[in-house]
């Protein structure tokens, strides 16, 4: 048993580093809404086909899924994820289809992929882009806080 003792606890450490990571997506409007006006925050909806479309995949793993990122981020922002897997093994429930969907028919009705809209604390669209390959991490910084001054609230 001793000798496996260094195996757990290196795995109980991995968890905690790669979760330190990760962004804390909301996958529900409403949920977000009151997330954003308890903290004050605005809102990052990311629209994204997660196993199909490749600019998603890039954009969530050279930026969104970064530590600088994410540190900027979470003390500014409530994250919502409408995803639109098309693989079985990624199928997401029938009610979070529909939540997407309904997501999809507010903020995305060109089902544009992906998209990233900055949403003010009452659902309101302050600005959005997609994935820019001429943009790193602090450009995707200097863009989404550029959104802010277009708050009205």
């Amino acid at each position: 048993m001793n000798k496996l003792a260094p195996f757990f606890v290196f795995i109980f450490f991995l968890g905690f580093s790669f979760k330190g990571n990760a962004q804390d997506w909301k996958y529900d409007l409403d949920e977000a809404l009151a997330v954003a006006k308890e903290k004050d925050q605005k809102i990052v909806l990311f629209f994204t086909g997660s196993d199909w479309c490749p600019p998603c995949i890039k954009l969530e793993k050279k930026i969104l899924s970064t530590q600088e990122f994410a540190d900027f981020t979470q003390q500014k922002y409530v994250w919502l994820k409408a995803d639109f897997p098309r693989r079985k093994k990624n199928r997401i429930s029938k009610e979070q289809k529909q939540k997407n969907k309904a997501l999809a028919s507010r903020y995305n009705k060109k089902m544009v992929f992906p998209a990233i809209l900055i949403l003010n604390k009452e659902g309101v669209v302050l600005g959005a882009t997609g994935y820019r390959r001429d943009l790193d991490v602090h450009g995707y910084i200097s863009l989404l806080t550029s959104f802010d001054s277009f708050d009205q609230y």
